[in-house]
């Protein structure tokens, strides 16, 4: 019956996947539909509008062919109906003069047909030729071309999908450079004017599983515009999924083509939260933040700063210099379950285990802080009063800037003294099979200090905030500088036995 139900098991387990599958797929289906329509309305406005401007560009041609024509034959009208005004003023003169000299021809005596004077009309002054011609040819017009060009007119050619080169992507320092191959772009009606491809867009979601890439839909796609290059590089990622699905897709002038089939790749990074069950009760845990929220006490009174705190004071002496042997009825309470960290411990620890591997985080302290460690622990081997770096379960960096500065590497109740400033980004890096845990400062790229050491149980990250408060980065790459420090063997001490 056990291996039925097994069995069955299984079959649930397929079924469900399968049903998660095929909600994807209806909802990337009727994602579709709805886009669909919205894009063809769309075109459909656009090819409405460029008709528009089409007819108008028409039009206003026309207007200007119209008052070309226009002027010329006013023009041509002016001069003419000077020239016909002046020939009609001419010939009244010729005839007035014409009757003068007939008359002048009938008188008898000399001395009075001498006494008149007869002069050249103006008619003789006056050219017969026309001053313009009726010649109206230069302005003939012939649309053929042009006619033959709007017959032509079709949707803009879109271009192929590109295809993306999977094996020249490089993931890098939470960051992914992808490369494609340009595509050609599609034929048109057999018209070879293709216009060139000028930008590319891509996208690209997170995702658990390769196998929903075809299903995934279009939500969640985040994306990058206005690509140039066929290669571009997404950086400043946090690598908290499997793995990040891209795909990409080309541009013209005014058409965007397909997008290319995507392709997943793998992101592997170490994430983890603050486990806010094992936080101290004075430790407030808001995502990737501690503060220390001290109960009945002003401890973040700017105007407790400048003053003397005594029971703070105390308090703190205390943290520093206890003793690694603890009460006995401390000692036999460790910490198991939900029960979290009290006394002078304000620790709280990561929620996720490192038992193979190599895992790389970051921490940054919060403007007001005055007392913090960060490092690594065997959760089963710290106690409800256990401080970080007391027993041989733990390892730390710690750091204080209360009353003077100080850095501090501490293992099995021991500390080294580390002159180094105190760094504003601390990055830790630790190799569980070779035992190796480092603390970078990451602004200086310089190590700060190295554990060696043989480590025998599951490994969580440990934080202790006293007064302040602390940030993690968490969904991060193993930094390829790393390398210089693992390559080279830095290593300031190792306080492992």
């Amino acid at each position: 019956m056990d291996a039925q139900k097994e069995a069955l098991r299984r079959i649930i387990s397929t079924l469900a996947s399968k049903n998660e599958e095929l909600q994807n797929f209806l909802e990337a289906v009727d994602h579709t539909l709805t886009g669909l329509q919205e894009e063809s309305c769309k075109v459909m406005s656009d090819l409405e509008a460029e008709l528009e401007k089409l007819n108008s560009a028409l039009e206003e041609k026309g207007a200007e062919l119209r008052y070309i024509i226009k002027e010329e034959k006013q023009r041509k009208e002016v001069e003419l109906q000077k020239q016909l005004s002046e020939g009609k003023f001419a010939l009244v003169s010729c005839e007035e003069l014409l009757d003068f000299a007939n008359q002048t021809l009938t008188i008898n005596t000399e001395e009075e047909f001498l006494a008149v004077r007869v002069t050249m009309a103006p008619a003789f002054r006056l050219t017969t030729r026309p001053a313009a011609s009726d010649n109206m040819s230069q302005f003939t017009v012939d649309f053929s071309t042009e006619r033959a060009g709007l017959q032509r007119l079709h949707f803009l050619p879109v271009p192929r999908a590109p295809q993306i080169d999977a094996s020249s992507c490089v993931v890098r320092d939470n960051a992914i450079t992808v490369t494609w191959r340009p595509p050609g772009e599609a034929d048109s009606g057999g018209d070879s004017s293709s216009r060139p491809i000028e930008r590319y867009d891509l996208e690209y979601r997170k995702m658990d599983r390769d196998s929903t890439l075809r299903v995934a839909g279009e939500a969640c796609w985040e994306k990058v515009c206005d690509i140039i290059e066929p290669q571009v590089t997404i950086s400043g990622l946090k690598f908290d999924s499997r793995f990040i699905a891209i795909r990409v897709r080309a541009r013209n002038k005014a058409a965007a083509g397909e997008f290319s089939e995507p392709i997943a790749i793998e992101t592997t990074a170490y994430n983890f939260s603050f486990d806010a069950s094992t936080a101290h009760a004075e430790l407030k845990v808001q995502g990737d933040t501690v503060t220390w929220e001290p109960q009945g006490v002003k401890g973040h009174d700017p105007r407790l700063r400048g003053k003397e705190n005594k029971s703070a004071l105390n308090s703190l002496k205390k943290l520093v210099r206890r003793s690694a042997t603890p009460s006995p009825n401390k000692t036999a309470a460790s910490r198991g379950g939900r029960d979290r960290f009290a006394g002078e411990s304000y620790t709280v620890l990561g929620d996720e285990e490192m038992t193979n591997g190599c895992h790389y985080w970051e921490l940054r302290p919060l403007a007001d802080w005055k007392s913090f460690s960060v490092g690594v622990a065997y959760r089963g081997s710290l106690g409800r009063f256990d401080q970080l770096g007391k027993g041989t379960g733990s390892w730390c960096l710690h750091a204080s800037q209360w009353l003077q500065s100080s850095l501090a590497a501490k293992h099995n109740n021991r500390a080294k003294t580390l002159d180094w400033p105190l760094p504003h980004r601390i990055g830790i890096y630790c190799d569980y099979e070779n035992g190796d845990l480092l603390f970078i400062d990451v602004d200086r790229l310089r190590l700060v200090h190295a554990f060696k050491t043989k480590f025998s149980q599951p490994l969580v990250p440990a934080f202790t905030v006293w007064c302040g408060g602390i940030t993690i980065a968490t969904g991060l790459q193993v930094p390829s500088f790393m390398g210089n420090f693992l390559t080279t063997n830095r290593s300031l001490s190792s306080l492992s036995p």
